[in-house]
């Protein structure tokens, strides 16, 4: 008995395989948190070729030269983020607005039941062309002389590092970049709108 009672003494005392245990247990956490650091530097590096791309293409969009290339230069865009980003699928969206004041409001509207939205039947103001009542009054595309440009690219991937599979999340990303700009006053402005009651 009394030799039992020195040998689990001894063995209490005996801190050999402790390191390897206490790696055990820390490695699998060190190694996600070490797997989403690179994946989430990997996606701001992503952000930035992105936001680097998109700026140069909305400078060279507000050109007269540019203003029917909006193809060429979607095209361009697509291109340096695939140098990085080979599989990345790379789509696009431009509003144009008479001033910067209007990014985002909606269509001017007459509020005839006083319930402070839209409802259908009230006159609006088709500042868009689209013949009906939009909450943003954005023209779809690039616009024309002297107008403001949201250009916006989104790029969706697949992350590089199964780290948020891991943790329930998708594994595919989307990454926006968006840009404004104002239109060389390469032509006179013209804006037109039409009143709609319907």
């Amino acid at each position: 008995m009394i030799h039992r009672l020195t040998a689990l003494r001894r063995l209490r005392r005996d801190n050999r395989g402790t390191a390897i245990t206490e790696f055990a247990l820390m490695a699998p956490l060190f190694l996600l948190i070490l797997m989403g650091i690179f994946d989430y530097s990997w996606q701001m590096y992503g952000k930035q070729v992105l936001a680097g791309a998109v700026a140069k293409a909305a400078r060279a969009a507000t050109l007269e030269s540019a203003a029917g290339s909006q193809t060429t230069l979607d095209a361009a865009v697509r291109k340096q983020v695939k140098l990085v980003f080979k599989d990345a699928n790379v789509t696009f969206d431009r509003k144009s607005y008479d001033s910067y004041d209007e990014i985002g409001d909606p269509e001017n509207y007459t509020d005839s039941n006083k319930n402070g939205r839209y409802d259908k039947g009230e006159c609006f103001q088709d500042v868009n062309g689209n013949g009906s009542w939009d909450s943003d009054r954005g023209k779809t595309g690039n616009g024309g002389a002297e107008d403001v440009v949201v250009y916006t690219a989104s790029m969706k991937i697949t992350r590089v590092l199964p780290v948020w599979r891991m943790l329930g999340q998708p594994q595919e990303s989307t990454i926006h970049s968006s840009t404004v700009l104002r239109n060389q006053p390469y032509a006179a402005a013209t804006a037109t709108s039409t009143v709609i009651c319907t």
